[in-house]
């Protein structure tokens, strides 16, 4: 049977015992609708209830909320077990919670949300073996000093990693000590040297999108493949580590922050970015209105958020676009240029040679894989 996770907005006057209360009203009713329920999350700052719940389908949920107590959740979507558990830590009720008479529990599902990037910084195309084993190596480290910092890992590949932190500070001190981290194993690789992207961004599991964090992921990926930095951190995450902390996170080497204004042109941005990227007769004056900047305020912010200008942020974006279809071997190198928007595949293998240090043509034959 499918598992779903709901959101509640509930008002100000609602305690964690009230929540309790509410959850054992649906456990006395839950098998006339075919459900049970696991467990919950109540954020007492924030004024949201998550609820996980095994059931038929969505409707049967509203069904059971609305006769136990009236309380039908804003949003339900469907999770997977593994995957909740990943991001939150648990599917079923915390045991210090079981201990007490309503299982009271006083647990935010909010999270602050990691996301690393890595990749290969020099164009030489030799001692690619050795850069793989460094590479290895680094990734290794990573993954033991965010076991130290509580850092919840969800997705990992050789280069990619997604990773829930409950503790806001816990993060933000994991992505210094990787930066700190890294700096040492590329004194170590001579020209070979790895570049770092790290996302922090924060949010709830359940928003209007269909998918767990789905927001908060989008959001942190689109800071890591856009914004310059090797740190970039949220306006909402950096407040809240304020909050926490005596000391005052301050802008260093290499570490951004986004204000909210920031925030929402860069949302604009990638939302018109990702749905005409592909378009060959795509215009850098077609940004201004989706965004709504003018001509002169769209070169000046893109180039501070960025460090490119429009012309070369679309070039850029193409191309990493065209680096997947050709890391899945779909098309050929013509195929692949009209694709992603280039206007003839010579521009597009001169462009693509220049930026990644390759021939289109090795990825598909896989030598620089």
């Amino acid at each position: 049977m499918p598992i779903y996770m709901d959101r509640h907005n509930v008002s100000e006057m609602v305690t964690a015992e009230i929540v309790a209360q509410l959850h054992q009203e649906d456990l006395k009713i839950q098998d006339q609708f075919g459900c049970r329920g696991l467990t919950y999350w109540f954020d007492e700052k924030r004024k949201t209830a998550f609820c996980l719940i095994e059931a038929p389908d969505a409707k049967a949920i509203q069904k059971m909320h609305n006769q136990a107590h009236g309380q039908v959740p804003h949003r339900i979507i469907e999770v997977d077990a593994s995957i909740v558990e990943s991001f939150l830590g648990r599917i079923e009720d915390p045991q210090k919670a079981k201990n007490t008479a309503l299982n009271i529990i006083n647990d935010p599902a909010f999270r602050t949300i990691m996301v690393i990037e890595l990749r290969r910084l020099s164009l030489i195309q030799n001692n690619i073996a050795a850069f793989k084993s460094s590479l290895q190596h680094f990734s290794k480290a990573v993954c033991n000093l965010l076991k130290i910092y509580e850092g919840q890992t969800v997705k990992q590949t050789g280069t990619h990693f997604l990773v829930s932190f409950k503790s806001v500070s816990h993060g933000v001190h994991a992505a210094f000590d990787i930066k700190s981290l890294l700096k040492k194993c590329n004194n170590d690789l001579n020209n070979d040297k790895i570049l770092l992207k790290i996302g922090l961004a924060a949010g709830v599991p359940v928003t209007e999108k269909k998918l767990i964090f789905e927001d908060t992921i989008k959001f942190a990926e689109r800071m890591c493949a856009i914004i310059k930095g090797e740190i970039i951190i949220s306006s909402e995450v950096k407040e809240l580590y304020n909050s926490e902390n005596s000391n005052a996170l301050n802008e260093g080497e290499n570490i951004f922050f986004l204000t909210q204004t920031d925030e929402n042109f860069l949302n604009l941005l990638m939302d018109y970015t990702d749905a005409t990227w592909s378009n060959t007769n795509l215009k850098v004056d077609d940004f201004s209105k989706p965004v709504g900047y003018s001509k002169s305020q769209l070169y000046r912010k893109i180039i501070f958020l960025t460090g490119k200008s429009p012309n070369t942020f679309i070039k850029d974006y193409r191309l990493n676009e065209a680096l997947i279809l050709l890391n899945k071997n779909s098309g050929n190198i013509s195929e692949t240029a009209y694709l992603t928007g280039f206007s003839s595949p010579s521009y597009f293998s001169k462009c693509f040679q220049k930026r990644y240090g390759h021939a289109p043509s090795d990825y598909l034959t896989g030598k620089a894989k």
